[in-house]
Parts: structure tokens; C-alpha cells; sequence
């Protein structure tokens, strides 16, 4: 009688930095860039990880949110989001993981590149890392 091969059980749960991470690639899969994942755990106690996206206009930051949370669904609801509608500056809060998608100018003007740069950088693989603003030619 032949063996039945099991299919490999998907966990339900990720860790926080499995939830940053997958964020981010999430955002790259929709064409963000200057993606960013920063463990604040040690500086702030609102979050483990804030995963700080580009993007190029109001539709792309909302199909951005829309893709994660679709992809994280299975790993339980986002707890909020706030600016979908408008698109130009949104926040999910995962409790563990805030996202902020920004478009690019909105992004410089409240740095929070800048602001959270005492916290590490979480180490994402190197085509995300390098994702940059598609020219406008």
C-alpha cells in the first residue's frame, strides 16, 4: 500500500517579525519601494515593528493595503486602518506591526525614516531592499 505524503501544515500564527517581513513583501509584490522594517520594540511600546512603504500614487498605496491585508488574512485581521480611502498616507496596525504606506512626498516631508532611525533594521532579502521609485520617463 503506498505511502500518503502529507501536505505541509501553514502555521496560523506569524511572529512579529515574521509579520514585518511578510508586509514588506506584500508591498514589494505591488511595486513599493524604499521599503523599510524597523524593530521599535526597545524604543516604543505602541509596537514591535514598523514597516515604513513608498509608493507612487493614491491608487497603488490603496491596492498596497488591499495586498496586505489579503495576504495576511489568514494570520488574523488587521486591527485598524486609517487613510484608505484617500490614499496618500495609510496606517494598519496589526498590534505587533504598524504599516505606514506613504506616497513618496508625504514620506520626506514627515520622516519617520529619520525619526525611528535609532531603531534596527530588520534584514529583508536584497531585491526588496533595493526596490526603488520606477523613473517617471
Amino acid at each position: 500500500m503506498p505511502v500518503k505524503k502529507e501536505k505541509p501544515v501553514e502555521k496560523l500564527t506569524l511572529t512579529a517579525a515574521e509579520r514585518a517581513f511578510k508586509c514588506a513583501e506584500l508591498a514589494y509584490d505591488k511595486k513599493a519601494f524604499d521599503i523599510c522594517a524597523r524593530d521599535i520594540s526597545r524604543v516604543s511600546s505602541i509596537a514591535d515593528y514598523m514597516v515604513i512603504i513608498s509608493g507612487s500614487s493614491d491608487k497603488q498605496n490603496q491596492a498596497i493595503a488591499d495586498n496586505i491585508r489579503s495576504g495576511l488574512k489568514k494570520f488574523g485581521k488587521v486591527n485598524d486602518i486609517e487613510g484608505a480611502t484617500d490614499g496618500k498616507w495609510i496606517v494598519m496596525d496589526y498590534g505587533d506591526v504598524l504599516v505606514h504606506i506613504f506616497h513618496d512626498q508625504i514620506r520626506r516631508y514627515y520622516d519617520l525614516d529619520g525619526l525611528w532611525g535609532m531603531a534596527p533594521e530588520l534584514e529583508l532579502p536584497p531585491e526588496i531592499k533595493a526596490a526603488r521609485k520606477e523613473s517617471d520617463f
